[in-house]
């Protein structure tokens, strides 16, 4: 006689384990269109037209640079809860490393980009002992005056041309199609990398604990979450990649200066794309950019009126959109397109 099968007994006071869930099939779908357009974009100078080729790569550095650069202000701000408006100064920071690395230390430029973005990362762990005695809006004003410190200081460098700036010399001997193409390149492979290691760190435990730390900070350190450790990993987490996208920047405009790489017209500008786009999720800071660039090429040459029409339609967009254009698609639609969301399945 065969005996019917049976789970083997729980023991007691004890229950079933809870099972969560991230994602779903349309963050698969998402994933495979996303695959699709990497693969188009790697291979853009192969199948499109060389001027427009040229045009588009272009284009595409200056987005991949107002995206990382909103990006980890929306990390820092919409998920850590750290709202800085001195974000410039690793911008700035990454830059001038990148050239005195390509000018003075003999550095291939495109190898000194992650080298300056890496000199921004190291830089942040002792200005973060200074900005974390701050609190609130005590802290977003703090790191703006650590930024004009930055500035300051640059400017009064007469190595790096003073308050004029100077010129990327160490690009002289490479032609304008391979530096263009080399720049194209690296930008596609910051974003991408960015974009996917920003999405596995908030779907892990080290992304609850920032949520946990941004919502209640007392009660995630009474659940044993290393507040401080957290909060000053994402800061320089978010230095690096700021400095990431200053030096890529430069690296492509080929010339820097302090008003231009320590303006707080760049954290101005991210703070407008991630609003746009939707705070607090992954895919704001990619709408956001996309609809800044847009607007950039289509009013820029209306100087003050052109900033000043950035603001009412920032204000506009939050009275109409408080989650964002990216937030409202997801409520309208159902499109989530990088997840982060636990769900309950028991």
């Amino acid at each position: 006689m065969t005996l019917p099968l049976s789970a083997p007994p729980m023991p007691p006071g004890s229950r079933p384990a809870t099972r969560v869930a991230i994602g779903g099939p349309a963050a698969r779908r998402a994933a495979i269109a996303a695959g699709a357009l990497v693969l188009a974009a790697a291979t853009l100078p192969w199948w499109a037209p060389a001027e427009q080729a040229s045009a588009w790569m272009r284009e595409f550095v200056e987005i991949a640079c107002y995206l990382l650069f909103a990006m980890m202000w929306n990390l820092l701000a919409g998920y850590g809860g750290l709202v800085s408006i001195g974000q410039q100064a690793y911008f700035g920071f990454g830059g001038y490393a990148m050239l005195v690395l390509g000018n003075f230390a003999g550095v291939n430029p495109f190898v000194a980009v992650p080298l300056g973005a890496l000199a921004a990362a190291l830089v942040a762990v002792p200005v973060s002992r200074v900005a974390f005695r701050l609190q609130g809006g005590y802290f977003a004003i703090g790191t703006w005056v650590i930024a004009e410190v930055f500035r300051l200081s640059v400017a009064n460098l007469a190595v790096v041309g003073g308050g004029s700036g100077t010129s990327l010399t160490a690009l002289r001997g490479i032609a304008r199609p391979v530096r263009e193409l080399a720049t194209y390149g690296l930008a596609l492979v910051c974003v991408v990398a960015a974009l996917a290691l920003v999405y596995a760190f908030l779907r892990s435990q080290r992304g609850l604990a920032l949520l946990a730390i941004r919502d209640n900070e007392v009660a995630a350190e009474s659940q044993g979450i290393d507040v401080r450790g957290t909060k000053l990993a994402v800061y320089v987490v978010a230095a690096f990649g700021a400095g990431l996208a200053g030096a890529l920047y430069f690296v492509g405009n080929l010339r820097i200066s302090p008003d231009a790489a320590f303006s707080v017209n760049w954290t101005a500008f991210a703070i407008f794309m991630v609003v746009i786009g939707g705070i607090g999720r992954i895919e704001g800071p990619i709408v956001g950019a996309l609809v800044f660039w847009a607007l950039n090429k289509a009013f820029s040459e209306y100087g003050t009126w052109y900033l000043l029409g950035l603001g009412l339609l920032a204000v506009v967009v939050t009275l109409r959109f408080p989650r964002g254009l990216a937030g409202w698609a997801q409520q309208r639609f159902g499109l989530n397109l990088f997840p982060t969301q636990r769900r309950l399945l028991d």
